[in-house]
């Protein structure tokens, strides 16, 4: 079971989980400093490690819209979040996949920041409120890769595999 340590709303742009301006860092090792940098005080508490691996960030509808910088993904992954929506952009969502972000498409999800979740395979628990919500499930192929760690990752087991 995790918390929910953030709810956002509707169209939460990449440029807002990771500003365009720090685009001179693209180090997965130096771009969580910037994570929702404007929403100053969730990234204090992010750069301050004030949540544990596995938090979770709540978006409505079309998370990660806008550009295709996979930093924005890169970023969360860097603090070991998980994102749980009701919809996420295409393109959020495979650079989230390539790099080994958790995220999980709950378009009936109710949820608000402090709430319990637990994730199964199918659905999402909500233990405060005693409320379940069922996923969309990922191809198969997708969520390996996702359990990796990523794309790389998820290669080099098959090659070594193969071996």
């Amino acid at each position: 079971m995790s918390k929910v340590i953030i709810s956002l709303g509707n169209d939460i742009s990449t440029d807002d989980i990771y500003p365009g301006r720090f685009m001179a860092t693209v180090l997965p090792t130096e771009t969580p400093q910037f994570a929702f940098f404007d929403r100053t005080e969730f990234n204090a508490k992010l750069k301050a490690k004030a949540f544990p691996a596995g938090s979770i960030i709540i978006g409505g509808e079309n998370f990660g819209c806008g550009s295709s910088r996979e930093q924005a993904a890169s970023t969360l992954k860097g603090y070991d979040l998980v994102v749980v929506a009701r919809s996420v952009a295409r393109i959020f969502l495979q650079n989230s996949i390539n790099l080994g972000l958790q995220v999980v498409i709950c378009p009936a999800l109710e949820a608000s920041e402090g709430d319990e979740l637990e994730i199964t395979a199918t659905q999402v628990l909500n233990h405060t409120t005693g409320k379940t919500f069922e996923q969309v499930q990922l191809p198969a192929s997708r969520k390996g890769i996702m359990a990796a760690g990523g794309l790389i990752p998820y290669t080099r087991a098959k090659l070594m595999a193969r071996a």
